[in-house]
């Protein structure tokens, strides 16, 4: 079965259509992901119509700015929702600073001890950030399998770091893009068991669907080029992430249900 770990449906512009192109696809399980208190209100709403699709509730770094204690008392309540599997999507982006640093740190450490109060993954955005991401992480109470880096774009040293620290790396169409040579390479040796995959719809299109919006129907472009970069039939390496998927966000039931 094939799944989309991380898409933004309600950001495209037909989701309902979206989510049946995907079904026809084969793509059983889709997690949406919330980027702040709206978003991740209108995303439980969607998702209660559609039997594969879950939810991540959170305020993107993009938005720290936005992050109070009133908005974590939202989210905690949000956090036991059976649709709700994941916290995020947070972290750190220094490229576009959209937040200070500050926000940024606070809403991400806020997010970690949300997760695991409720014994909940989450979702981590990271960009020109590493290092201090890094540190906060080290520092953090993580629990064996504390989440996923989403959308990765480093080398093999990179994965490795966060693999030591117990999480998952998923990748996305930049894993098809030509120059993607090191992405590539950290996707042919992390431990497969730890190996996840994504469209970050409507971001990030693969090739061949380059430069259109993405959707989750396009996530079997990625899971084609990750099967023959670790040699495997594409039945038998989907069969393997969607169990890393359930693994990892325990609420997805591994019943083979359509997402309609």
């Amino acid at each position: 079965m094939l799944v989309d770990s991380h898409a933004h449906l309600l950001s495209l512009e037909d989701p309902a259509g979206s989510v049946s192109r995907a079904a026809e696809q084969g793509i059983g399980k889709i997690i949406s992901i919330g980027t702040g208190i709206e978003s991740s209100l209108a995303t439980l709403g969607f998702a209660d119509k559609y039997r594969g699709v879950y939810v991540s509730v959170g305020i993107h770094p993009h938005s720290a700015s936005s992050f109070s204690e009133e908005a974590m008392r939202e989210f905690e309540a949000m956090a036991v929702v059976p649709k709700v599997v994941a916290i995020g999507e947070t972290g750190l982006d220094y490229h576009y600073m959209n937040s200070s640093r500050e926000d940024q740190i606070r809403s991400f450490e806020a997010h970690i001890s949300l997760a695991r109060r409720h014994g909940l993954p989450f979702v981590v955005h990271v960009r020109d950030a590493e290092d201090e991401l890094l540190s906060i992480l080290r520092a953090a109470d993580l629990g064996e399998k504390p989440g996923v880096i989403h959308c990765f774009s480093g080398n093999y040293e990179t994965a490795k770091r966060y693999i030591d620290l117990g999480f998952f790396i998923s990748f996305s169409g930049i894993v098809t893009f030509k120059k993607a040579e090191e992405v590539r390479d950290a996707a042919g040796k992390i431990p497969i068991e730890r190996l996840l995959y994504e469209t970050d719809s409507p971001y990030l299109a693969p090739v061949p669907e380059r430069g259109k919006p993405n959707e989750p129907r396009n996530v079997v472009y990625v899971a084609r080029v990750l099967s023959r970069i670790r040699g495997l039939s594409l039945e038998k390496f989907t069969s393997i992430v969607f169990e890393n998927m359930t693994e990892l966000f325990a609420k997805v039931s591994k019943d083979r249900d359509s997402l309609i």
